[in-house]
């Protein structure tokens, strides 16, 4: 599969996604009564909220995102296991990325893939706010070493690919998702020139909904995209400095023991 075909079999598994969270289960309530007997999922989900079984998910959008994102990365773990010879590991709560996906099906080489969510603005043509795409001041500044929550390097992936999960709040609603779009891209072709926060060290992605779907970043080439933000002035803070140097030492000892081996094996 190249990494081309890999974009379009991402495409086509999220093409297939369903939202089908109805809410948070409570386990009693004063309405409770017992037996509950269910025609289907409508009439289920009707009866618990009429007995208080059933509470609206969160509509603060990191909370929200995390719903979201958890769901979809459950689905595509599904997906991934039903190939023949795909592998996937899950990513950390703030690691990168969110899947790492390998295996014969993907070159056999190591993929990451990152999920994103974002509000629809009330415009209907854009984001509510500027989607993240890299932390930029650690594992996206220093490629070739390995970091604190991510699997391996940044430069050790094959290929870097979001998903992006578009939705609109419905406050009336316990689902509080609605006109669900999933959106797959290369990070380069979104990206912006802005940061997508003021006090953080993010790296921000266009925010029209068109330009997203299109691939229609700022950027011509990924050389020009990589070149700007690793040239970008980042605030580097006392811990992240104190990461980079021990990603550092602990490159170095991987390469002494790599050079270690080389040179007892021509001598042998």
């Amino acid at each position: 599969m190249t990494d081309l075909a890999l974009i379009d079999w991402l495409r086509e598994q999220c093409a297939n996604y369903t939202f089908d969270l109805g809410g948070v289960f409570r386990r009693d309530s004063e309405a409770a009564t017992w037996p509950l007997v269910a025609t289907g999922s409508h009439d289920l989900e009707r009866q618990l909220t009429e007995r208080g079984h059933l509470l609206a998910l969160p509509k603060e959008p990191a909370a929200l995102a995390n719903v979201l994102e958890v769901s979809i990365v459950d689905y595509l773990v599904t997906k991934i296991h039903q190939t023949n010879g795909g592998t996937v590991r899950r990513g950390t709560e703030r690691g990168y990325p969110d899947l790492e996906i390998s295996g014969s099906p993907f070159q056999d080489a190591h993929h990451a893939i990152d999920v994103k969510c974002a509000r629809r603005a009330a415009n209907g043509k854009s984001t509510q706010s500027r989607i993240t795409l890299y932390t930029g001041n650690t594992y996206f500044r220093h490629p070739d070493l390995p970091w604190p929550g991510v699997p391996r390097p940044f430069n050790a992936y094959r290929s870097h690919l979001d998903v992006i999960v578009i939705y609109t709040l419905r406050d009336d609603a316990h689902h509080r998702v609605d006109d669900l779009e999933i959106i797959v891209q290369e990070p380069w072709r979104i990206a912006s020139r802005m940061r997508s926060s003021k006090t953080r060290e993010y790296i921000g992605a266009v925010t029209g909904l068109d330009a997203l779907r299109e691939g229609r970043g700022e950027f011509e080439t990924p050389e020009a995209f990589y070149r700007y933000w690793r040239n970008f002035h980042f605030k580097i803070s006392e811990q992240v400095q104190k990461q980079y140097q021990k990603a550092l030492e602990k490159a170095q000892v991987e390469l002494e023991q790599y050079r270690s081996l080389a040179a007892g094996e021509q001598s042998s």
